[in-house]
């Protein structure tokens, strides 16, 4: 499996952002503030919490990968991003430019999708875009 990797936004703030996250959304990313490896008691990680999940953060996603690969209990690394405006989708085809700042997590796979440039999300809501919206992300339109 090919994993995407992004360096951080930046490094020294690496495991200062809090736990909660907002999940998904977006279709396009501006930047990685950390990748995280969630660890879960039930599911045979080291019991730390009293009972409680919890993660670590990474500044890369190897490291977060090769951490998930050796400890039992642990999900695949996730990325926590941050987008500055982004594309809500509230219903299917229904697009929404929201020009507010989010912080989520995403599977590091996500970071495939394109990350934000100046146009990107006014191309994608322009009304003569074509039929699939997202062949703009995709860059096939």
């Amino acid at each position: 499996m090919t994993i995407p990797s992004h360096p951080v936004l930046d490094a020294a703030l690496v495991g200062t952002y809090p736990a909660s996250a907002k999940a998904g959304g977006g279709y396009v990313w501006d930047a990685v503030l950390e990748y995280r490896v969630w660890c879960h008691p039930e599911r045979g990680a080291p019991d730390l919490m009293d009972g409680s999940d919890y993660y670590y953060p990474f500044e890369t996603v190897e490291e977060a990968l090769a951490f998930s690969q050796e400890t039992p209990g642990a999900e695949e690394p996730l990325a926590l991003i941050v987008l500055e405006e982004y594309i809500d989708e509230p219903e299917a085809g229904t697009y929404v430019h929201v020009k507010e700042r989010r912080v989520t997590d995403w599977p590091v796979g996500f970071l495939s999708r394109p990350r934000r440039t100046p146009q990107t999300i006014p191309d994608f809501m322009a009304p003569d875009a074509p039929p699939n919206r997202l062949d703009i992300l995709h860059g096939l339109a």
